[in-house]
């Protein structure tokens, strides 16, 4: 086998530290997030790309990252790292898969690019995977690669991998750009083993292969019709032969339906199989197409045998959006600056550091600047790029850079920074960053009184970092709100290592809402005039996210700042008291609106106000989180599982077979290549009938539950099926409960 180059990660590492000294270059640079379902590899992923790019000497795991992240195996915070790859200057930003830990997908996918988006090839396109995509979407992410992750494990299955893309409603159109060759020895595909010994480049035309240190080969594949015929790569018998040519035409052929000056190049070629068209010829086209999101590039391989993660790489670098790419951001150096923070974290030796997007002009450290959403004047200390765990301070980040900033003392997740002598005309509209509605909450009980004000500082700083968890006092007692058991479970645990904080926590909870009852405004003026009445939804108005759904206006119909502003005004008192006065309904104790009470007179004045006002109307109904669950288990066991739903007061949507409900809402198959089952040869069973006949043997139940009774679902549905069922889950908002169930909820809260 003829060799034409080798890519050496020790050499890498050399080229590394010269190209780390050239120029800022805002075309070359792909700010990008890696998001993909729980346990996809996405960190695994990105280790590899370190090592790979010669950053990191040794490869390492999840388990060498935070206690949190050892003990479960998962990614729990956002990590962004700059890398250099060729020409390309890349910041990863790593973000966890868990749907308890959304806001920090939420936070990466303001600030990015493009993105890869990771599925595990044994699962199929997950639960939490739509949820990113659809993150993505939200914030005009269109450039996307997808990889298909873990080719080598058993029932690896890249043909139900891009099926699964469509049945799920993620893209139209995938385009196949890489591959897998299991082994070169055809018995291997016979005998239906795992493996990966290669990675066929369909627009490259190469094939990528490992040697045992782990060093990559490349070789050109034959580019004439004569070539082909007379090809010693593979073994005259080898199965995959009939199929590249095959892929490489249909995927060609599928890009050129959106991209016409391909198609006319497509049209030219005499071969009749394309092997005339070169990557140069190609690649303009595909980047086009991948920037304006008309397709899907779809790569292959193992992260963990570093097996398809030069590819990624490379295709990040050639496809993936820059920051003069993206339409609202085609700004220069010298345009005013605008940066957005999207992450907050505390560092006990450098204090609060805050990272930034620069979208406009550059960042400087003797830059004097303004927090825009808050009013308030900050003067960073110190301006950082993180190499992994070693910091790298710079005197400047440039358009489009992501990076750190040390010494902010207001600003939080979510927050605008422009220069302080900046014209006003000159300022842009801020960021909305709005976080994910709780769900659960718990109780907070200080140790001691000494330990009260270091719980309640380090409750600030965490919400600081946090924007997802909100704090309130009711009754006396301390309440943090979470979106989930896992994620209030991960907060109390920084509340200990990181703040220092001692305390004991109470039995989770779901957190429940009261609602008023329309009975008309009503105006109660002791020194300060309010209206209490219910949104007039008909009419268009829509409840601020800051206020937790409610929407409060002064006199002039303004919005007031929300509760949590530090710039200083009579307003600000007001509300604030305000939010005092609907952290707990003097019926239920349940949160209207909650936040923490203000000392301040006004404040006392408005919560005394507002108190008293509902305390006069009757008690309104009371909302209970509901969620939507998706439901898989074999047909066997499908009667014990919708027995147990039921007696869990869980209304059933939609019942079917695996495959019939998952194709409903997706797309279609034509014009699009599938590749055979026999690519990924672990997949394959006795036979193909016997492998569709099994998939219709499971079930899928689609039901909408109270959250309180399926917190334990996931133990019970282990119990009922055996181990073998599935379910993904999704909020589905706030319901208003019955009679009876109110008096349940009233007396759990101990109201009733």
């Amino acid at each position: 086998m003829r060799i034409d180059r080798v890519l050496c990660p020790r050499r890498l590492k050399t080229q590394l530290f010269h190209i780390r000294h050239v120029s800022h270059d805002a075309s070359a640079l792909r700010n990008i997030a890696l998001v993909a379902h729980i346990d996809s590899g996405k960190t695994t992923l990105t280790e590899s790309i370190l090592y790979k790019s010669g950053y990191l000497s040794s490869f390492g795991t999840v388990d060498t990252g935070s206690t949190a992240e050892r003990e479960r195996g998962i990614t729990i915070q956002s990590a962004s790292i700059p890398v250099q790859w060729q020409k390309w200057s890349l910041n990863l930003i790593d973000t966890p898969g868990h749907a308890d830990f959304g806001m920090e997908v939420e936070s990466a996918s303001r600030v990015v690019d493009g993105a890869v988006v990771l599925i595990d090839s044994v699962e199929g396109v997950e639960a939490q995977t739509k949820g990113v995509w659809n993150q993505l979407n939200r914030y005009g992410v269109n450039s996307r690669i997808l990889f298909a992750n873990k080719l080598d494990r058993t029932g690896a299955d890249l043909h139900s991998s891009i099926l699964s893309i469509l049945r799920a409603g993620l893209h139209p159109r995938p385009i196949l750009v890489a591959l897998p060759l299991a082994s070169f020895n055809p018995d291997v595909y016979v005998k239906a083993e795992p493996g990966l010994e290669g990675i066929v480049d369909l627009v490259k035309w190469e094939l990528s292969t490992w040697d045992a240190q782990g060093t990559r080969n490349v070789q050109q594949l034959p580019n004439s019709v004569e070539g082909w015929e007379k090809q010693d790569v593979f073994p005259k018998d080898h199965p995959i032969l009939p199929h590249l040519l095959n892929a490489r035409q249909n995927s060609l052929d599928s890009l050129g339906m959106v991209q016409d000056g391909l198609l006319d190049a497509l049209l030219e070629d005499e071969t009749g199989m394309y092997l005339g068209i070169e990557a140069k010829q190609i690649m303009p086209y595909l980047r086009a197409a991948t920037v304006s999101g008309e397709v899907l590039p779809v790569l292959c391989g193992s992260a963990f045998q570093h097996k398809g993660t030069e590819t990624v790489l490379d295709y990040v670098g050639e496809l993936l959006a820059s920051p003069v790419d993206v339409a609202e951001t085609k700004l220069v150096d010298s345009s005013p600056l605008h940066a957005f923070i999207w992450k907050v974290g505390w560092d006990e030796r450098k204090g609060w550091m805050s990272f930034v997007r620069i979208y406009s002009g550059t960042l400087k450290k003797t830059s004097s600047l303004l927090n825009l959403t808050r009013g308030e004047k900050e003067k960073p200390s110190h301006l950082l790029l993180l190499y992994a765990d070693e910091p790298k301070e710079v005197s400047e980040l440039s358009f489009g850079s992501v990076g750190v900033i040390l010494g902010l003392r207001h600003s939080r997740p979510g927050d605008t920074l422009v220069v302080s002598n900046a014209s006003i005309n000159t300022h842009p509209t801020s960021l909305v960053m709005t976080p994910p509605p709780s769900v659960m909450s718990s109780s907070i009980l200080p140790n001691s009184h000494a330990d009260f004000q270091g719980v309640m500082d380090a409750l600030e700083s965490l919400t600081r970092t946090d924007p997802s968890v909100r704090v309130d006092e009711q009754e006396g007692q301390i309440l943090m709100h979470g979106l989930g058991a896992l994620h209030l479970e991960i907060v109390e645990g920084r509340l200990r290592d990181e703040f220092k904080a001692r305390f004991e926590v109470s039995r989770r909870r779901v957190s429940y809402r009261e609602t008023f009852v329309d009975v008309g405004a009503r105006s109660i003026t002791v020194s300060i005039g309010l209206t209490i009445r219910p949104l007039n939804h008909m009419e268009g108005e829509i409840g601020d996210p800051r206020w937790d759904g409610n929407l409060v206006v002064d006199r002039d119909g303004n919005p007031l700042p929300p509760p949590d502003s530090s710039k200083d005004s009579k307003e600000l008192y007001i509300g604030r008291g305000i939010a005092s006065g609907l952290s707990a309904s003097p019926h239920s104790s349940l949160a209207i609106l909650p936040r923490g009470p203000n000392p301040a007179l006004l404040a006392g004045a408005a919560a005394s106000i507002i108190r008293k006002g509902l305390r006069e109307l009757s008690m309104g109904p009371l909302m209970e989180p509901f969620v939507n669950m998706r439901i898989i288990v074999p047909e066997e066991t499908l009667g014990n599982i919708m027995k147990d739903l039921q007696e869990r007061e869980a209304e059933v949507k939609e019942l079917g077979s695996s495959s019939s409900s998952s194709g409903s809402t997706g797309y279609p198959t034509d014009g699009i290549y599938i590749p055979p089952a026999l690519l990924t040869p672990s997949a394959l069973t006795v036979s193909s009938f016997d492998h569709d006949r099994s998939s219709q043997r499971r079930q899928v139940v689609t039901v909408q539950a109270p959250l309180n009774r399926m917190l334990d679902y996931n133990q019970r549905l282990r119990a009922l099926s055996g181990g073998h069922g599935t379910f993904e889950m999704s909020n589905a908002g706030f319901k208003e409960v019955s009679d009876i169930r109110k008096l349940e909820i009233l007396r759990e809260i101990g109201r009733a």
